[in-house]
């Protein structure tokens, strides 16, 4: 055969368009692996998403547990001061009950002065039994007000015990006011409907 005859064979119309074909192909696949990369990246991104939320809902469980203590603590100390105040109010009436004896002995002692308008005759003897009759009762009265200090030295101690009970609700307040924080902010970050 001779080199007249046309070639049979691929065109040159052909010839570009496998040419054509080919860089689409390229061009696809070039596509396809763009998005299978992008796709192992949003995986990746994905699962760090994800253990930084576990790490944070472990954060919060943490501080859940710490506000839990510290409330348990705060309630032992309130409890505490309550019995506290138990004890000075047993005192209180412990002491009440010494001043209403001396009360009771103070009215004895005032009876007998009413017997000195009926014993007019021994008056001189009366007189020298009233007189240590009031010297008793002095010295009764000296313990009364020794009581009545004790008493006020109560009053004082649960007032302090008082003024102690606020400073620590007003501590308490402000821990978990403090401790609520982390709280408010994943709130703000993470609003729920």
């Amino acid at each position: 055969m001779s080199d007249d005859h046309p070639k049979l064979g691929i065109s040159e119309d052909d010839e570009i368009l496998d040419q054509q074909f080919m860089r689409a192909v390229s061009s696809f696949e070039g596509i396809i692996l763009s998005q299978i990369s992008t796709k192992n990246r949003l995986g990746t991104r994905l699962n760090y998403t994800v253990q930084a939320g576990i790490i944070i809902l472990g954060l919060i469980a943490v501080s859940i547990l710490v506000l839990l203590l510290v409330l348990s603590s705060q309630i032992n100390r309130i409890s505490s001061v309550v019995s506290n105040m138990n004890t000075h109010f047993t005192e209180i009436s412990a002491q009440m009950a010494n001043m209403n004896r001396y009360v009771d002995t103070m009215g004895n002692q005032v009876a007998l002065l009413e017997s000195i308008d009926i014993q007019t005759d021994v008056m001189k003897e009366s007189m020298n039994s009233i007189v240590s009759d009031m010297n008793s009762m002095q010295n009764a009265v000296y313990g009364i007000s020794g009581h009545v200090s004790g008493v006020r030295n109560n009053v004082d101690n649960i007032s302090m015990t008082m003024n102690l009970m606020d400073i620590e609700v007003v501590n308490m307040s402000r821990d978990i006011h403090r401790m609520g924080k982390p709280s408010r902010t994943l709130n703000k970050i993470f609003p729920f409907p």
